[in-house]
């Protein structure tokens, strides 16, 4: 572990070390939480007037295959899973390594999908957004739940 940073305003260091847990959960949260929504509009039809117009799995499935993405009907049901079971368990620090791999995973893919099909920018329906989730993503993969994890709660570590 590196020394502790040498900061210009020393008197911050208590405030820095006070947040630093709130900075992690909030962002663990928020990541796991943000895959949430595309699961349950791809799995169920929930939002059908955003995205694809897919709103089951046999639809994701047929999408899938016609973007090159096959078996579909493999595919499928794991994005489901990825999104929404890998995501809460994000949110909630349980088994956080193993489902932050996951789900780095998936949206490495989907960055390959994102600049394939737009390129860099969002609202060209490029990888900007995806790369930022990724990136967030691979945060948890390297350091686990952090202190307010449901792994560090249920077995006092990270997992």
């Amino acid at each position: 572990m590196p020394d502790a940073p040498h900061l210009i305003f020393q008197q911050l260091q208590g405030l820095y070390a006070v947040l630093t847990p709130w900075s992690e959960t909030l962002l663990r949260v928020a990541v796991g939480l943000a895959l949430v929504p595309h699961g349950l509009r791809m799995t169920f039809g929930f939002f059908p007037n955003t995205g694809l117009p897919v709103r089951n799995l046999t639809m994701l499935a047929e999408q899938l295959d016609r973007d090159g993405w096959r078996p579909g009907r493999f595919w499928a049901p794991a994005i489901s899973a990825t999104e929404l079971v890998g995501g809460p368990m994000l949110a909630l620090g349980l088994f956080t390594r193993p489902v932050a791999l996951a789900i780095v995973v998936f949206l490495l893919v989907s960055n390959i999908e994102r600049w394939r099909v737009g390129g860099y920018f969002w609202n060209t329906k490029g990888l900007e957004y995806t790369l930022l989730w990724t990136i967030a993503a691979f945060y948890f993969l390297i350091h686990g739940g952090g202190a307010w994890s449901l792994d560090r709660w249920l077995i006092g570590r990270e997992f």
